[in-house]
């Protein structure tokens, strides 16, 4: 695989990968106030895997979001050649699908072999990979020959400079193009002193980058002291977590910013990027520290929502003017977004506004259901089901196609199971047909349930065999596509 090295790792002040901080508002942050690169929070393979990339044409932005909607990974154009994706993996080939998954959106990837805490750790991730060098080269390697862009690591020392190095030097020849080393073992905490001298003994032993780091709490208080630090441990750059999270104007040459702008300047992100209120909670009362009992910070403290957050911190107008904004985007977009639905439209499809909510349905049974039964009785083929996915909020809709006519919903639904559903009950509903609601008094297809589960009952105390006959099997099994949804061109 050809790599791409666009992203250098020599001469740079680098954010580090911090858990809850370096989300979008953050780096972006730190970019705008001279940091080089940014890495994003540590992600673990397995939450990114159950992702799917989405363009979120309102924010401008590309996100990673979970099947419960959460966005899990969120990023933008001003960050895209200078964001390091950081992940937490134990397994080479899912460390490659998740690589895979993101690289077009990234710089580069970085893998945390470093992290001492129990959830990154109990997996076989984070510091428990230093134990196990054979699992570092496999998945480093396997990056390496995998994806197109520059990967590196973040370790933490081991308990002999000896063993330190030697480590170093069997993942340099893997290729990574840098390696991030934390100067404490993984038992030591911030207030252990930070080995300069190992990360020193690395630096000399090896010819790829190495970045610095963990020099908050002893050397970093300001800018000057980013390159004191990078000269004692004779690194290639330096990496900031806390002293860049309580202040990332310590990326500024020209000093520190105000606390109070800095802080309403990451507010002005939060809001953009419809950040979560409680993550930028998060992150501003890492900030405030020990004024945390002051009355703005009491007014933070008890903030629940995004607005109440920017009340207190006297930017009420701001929000206002900012939501306004994304309203505005967000009604513009769904109108480009009915102009898509306009496309799909076939006057020969009757329509209606229905979602299928189960909680309306006996158990187990469902319109799809009655509407397959009503079709055997009438002697028409089966109901067939053609599903498309909207890319811009990857919603669904299902038409389906009864002799000869065609059903759809105009509500399009989260999931491909509902979206046939709901057009299930366009058709039920059009042909005056019953569709299986509780609201509907008896229901046959139960009855015809318990009849056949009573024949069953049967034939065991006689000891006929057990297995039920498959035509019996089918007047219950909803008939479904195993065809991949297709998308609607973007």
């Amino acid at each position: 695989m050809t790599v791409n090295t666009a992203l250098c790792f020599r001469g740079k002040k680098i954010l580090a990968p911090m858990v809850r901080v370096g989300t979008l508002p953050m780096r972006l942050l730190a970019l705008d106030y001279g940091a080089d690169i940014v890495y994003c929070e540590e992600l673990i393979d397995i939450k990114m895997l159950q992702c799917k990339r989405v363009v979120n044409e309102v924010l401008e932005t590309v996100d990673f979001v979970a099947p419960n909607e959460r966005v899990v990974f969120r990023t933008c154009e001003r960050e895209r050649h200078c964001v390091v994706f950081q992940m937490g993996s134990a397994d080479a080939e899912r460390a490659l699908a998740v690589a895979k998954l993101v690289e077009n959106d990234v710089a580069g990837i970085d893998v945390n072999m470093g992290c001492p805490k129990e959830y990154s750790t109990k997996g076989g991730m984070g510091a428990a990979l230093l134990s196990d060098p054979d699992r570092i080269e496999s998945i480093l390697t396997t990056l390496v020959k995998g994806i197109c862009k520059p990967v590196t690591c973040k370790i933490r020392i081991l308990p002999s400079v000896e063993d330190t190095v030697n480590l170093v030097k069997r993942i340099e020849k893997t290729g990574v193009a840098a390696i991030a080393v934390h100067g404490r073992k993984k038992e030591e905490r911030p207030q252990h002193p930070v080995h300069c001298d190992v990360i020193k003994a690395i630096s000399e032993a090896v010819s790829i980058p190495v970045i610095a780091n963990g020099g908050s709490h002893d050397f970093i208080k300001e800018y000057t002291d980013i390159e004191t630090f990078q000269k004692g441990t004779a690194a290639s750059s330096v990496m900031i977590a806390r002293a860049a999270m309580w202040n990332p104007s310590i990326f500024r040459k020209e000093g520190f910013v105000p606390l109070k702008d800095v802080m309403q300047n990451y507010i002005k992100y939060a809001v953009r990027y419809d950040n979560h209120y409680t993550n930028t909670k998060y992150c501003l009362c890492q900030m405030l520290r020990e004024q945390l009992e002051t009355t703005q910070g009491k007014k933070l403290h008890a903030a629940q929502s995004t607005q109440e957050i920017c009340e207190a911190f006297e930017m009420a107008d701001f929000y206002e003017k900012s939501t306004a904004i994304f309203e505005a985007k967000k009604t513009s977009s769904e109108t480009e977004t009915q102009d898509e639905d306009d496309q799909l439209e076939d006057p020969d499809v009757i329509k209606m506004a229905v979602r299928f909510d189960k909680r309306e349905y006996p158990p187990q049974i469902t319109p799809k259901m009655y509407l397959l039964e009503w079709c055997r009785k009438e002697k028409h083929p089966q109901p067939v089901y053609e599903t498309v996915q909207r890319p811009l909020d990857r919603l669904f809709c299902s038409i389906v196609t009864v002799a000869e006519q065609k059903y759809r919903s105009t509500l399009w639904d989260k999931s491909k199971k509902l979206a046939e559903q709901a057009a299930a009950i366009v058709c039920l509903r059009t042909l005056g047909v019953p569709e299986g609601k509780l609201c509907e008094g008896e229901n046959h297809l139960i009855n015809k349930r318990k009849r056949e589960d009573q024949e069953h009952l049967n034939n065991r105390d006689h000891g006929e065999d057990l297995a039920e006959p498959s035509h019996k099997k089918a007047n219950f099994i909803e008939e479904t596509s195993d065809r991949n949804v297709p998308k609607m061109p973007q």
